[in-house]
């Protein structure tokens, strides 16, 4: 897994420049209003909210918003008929994407991701033409400060993780997608501040090009990512140790 890990860590330093835009604070009221619409706006009940509401507060979300939010995705207030929908496509040298999209008007997403392809190479594909190639796993991040890496582990393998991988900035904790919210539990339990927590999409088999095509691809992505409806882009790149280091430096 660790092409999902690399590529989580460059979208991480790009997260803080979408924050600076302001693109962010649309991005999380969409899944808090699509969390509150399918599960209800008792945080307590609805864990998908409380993910959401969690990642809201850690963006420094005003509460006001996040509290609308919620009242649109209930019904309470207008303007909350959002949909997840998440589109097939495959970038140039065949790389494999899913586009995870939260909106309000498909047809105005669908047309934005056509002109990117259009410009920048790739085609859209048809449903399930690409998403076989995923599968669906629990995602958390811890930030590594002073913890120690082998308590991590045990806390993590205890509550049910699948998998742990210990980076310089952040530890990233896979578990299936039905025990994602037990081992987030445990680890808040055991005094662990969660900076991340929810369900992702990992590629089965990872496609390492060379530099200019690396680049290439990740440019892509980056115009997909900057698109407000989209959420998160997956892909099936894999980004070499020293490639990341050019990348992310």
């Amino acid at each position: 897994m660790s092409g999902h890990s690399k590529w989580s860590t460059i979208k991480r330093k790009k997260g803080a420049e979408d924050a600076k835009r302001g693109k962010i604070f649309t991005r999380l009221s969409r899944d808090i209003m699509l969390a509150a619409r399918s599960g209800g706006g008792d945080q307590d009940a609805n864990p998908s909210l409380r993910l959401a509401v969690s990642r809201a507060k850690a963006a420094n979300m005003p509460k006001d918003n996040i509290e609308r939010a919620i009242k649109k995705g209930t019904g309470e207030l207008e303007g909350g008929n959002v949909e997840e929908i998440t589109y097939e496509a495959y970038a140039p040298h065949g790389i494999p994407l899913l586009i995870q999209c939260v909106t309000d008007n498909r047809n105005r997403t669908l047309a934005e991701l056509r002109r990117i392809f259009n410009r920048q190479g790739g085609n859209m594909a048809e449903a399930g033409a690409v998403s076989w190639m995923f599968d669906t796993k629990g995602y958390i991040t811890i930030e590594r400060t002073d913890q120690d890496p082998d308590d991590i582990f045990m806390f993590a393998v205890d509550a049910g993780a699948d998998d742990v991988e210990i980076g310089d900035e952040v530890f990233e904790i896979y578990t299936s997608s039905d025990e994602l919210h037990t081992v987030r539990g445990a680890l808040e339990d055991n005094g662990l501040k969660i900076d991340e927590a929810q369900l992702s999409r990992i590629p089965k088999n990872e496609i390492e090009l060379g530099k200019k095509e690396t680049e290439q691809i990740l440019n892509l992505i980056e115009l997909l990512d900057d698109i407000d409806d989209v959420d998160q882009v997956y892909s099936g790149l894999a980004v070499s140790d020293s490639l990341l280091a050019e990348l992310a430096g």
